[in-house]
Parts: structure tokens; sequence; C-alpha cells
């Protein structure tokens, strides 16, 4: 098993994604005349259990390695804050097609059980 702490970034990396994010892409949304979410929070056993489902509907289609993508999404376009994320399964992560993405498993249901942060909140890194 692959440990986690050789994939985890630190506070000050995190830090620095989130305000390149702020000084792009939400600049982009709020020069446009809006104000979104910006962060999306999952309970934990909501996702445990997602990744519980994912890992065993894929055994049962024969796929060992399924990989779970975040797509960003959004809700009617006549509300402020309408940005969400769903998580998706995917095929074997390792496997490939030709234009070099694993496919999306359409097979299993996606993911949208998240609250949106609004008003939206900056990651700082201090408690």
């Amino acid at each position: 098993m692959e440990k986690i702490s050789e994939k985890l970034i630190s506070t000050e990396k995190a830090r620095e994604l989130q305000s390149n994010w702020v000084g792009n892409q939400g600049m982009a949304i709020e020069k446009n005349g809006f104000k979104d979410v910006r962060d999306f929070l999952f309970n934990v056993e909501d996702l445990q259990e997602y990744i519980d489902y994912v890992r065993v509907r894929s055994r049962e289609q024969g796929i060992d390695n399924p990989g779970i993508r975040v797509f960003f999404g959004a809700y009617a376009a006549d509300k402020e804050n309408d940005a969400t994320v769903f998580l998706s399964p995917t095929m074997n992560i390792q496997e490939r097609n030709a234009d070099d993405h694993v496919p999306n498993n359409y097979e299993i249901s996606p993911l949208n059980t998240i609250q949106g942060g609004y008003p939206p909140i900056t990651y700082t890194g201090k408690g």
C-alpha cells in the first residue's frame, strides 16, 4: 500500500493553489458580475460510502483499479452561487483511450451530495 504522506501537499502549497485560482478563474467569474462558491464540503462518511460503492460496482464489472474524477457543474443559471462539483467513476486508472484519457464509467452513478461554501471563503491554512 502506498503511503498517503507521499501524496499530501503542504498548507503553503494549498494556499498557493487557492490563490492562483482566485486570481485567475475567480477574477474572471467576478469580472462578469457573478460571485460564486469556490469550495465544496463533503461529509467523510458520504465519501467513504461512495468509494466503497464504486469499488463494489466496479469489481462486479471486472474493473480492478477504478478512479474517481471530479467534474465542475452548475445548477440553474438564474441564481447566484450555482457552482457545484460531482464525482464520477472511471474505468481502470492505468488504461487510457485513444485520446490518452481514462474513460468515465457511465454504468455507475455520480455523486453530488456537497455543500458549496457561500459566501466564498479563502483557504488560509490557519484555524
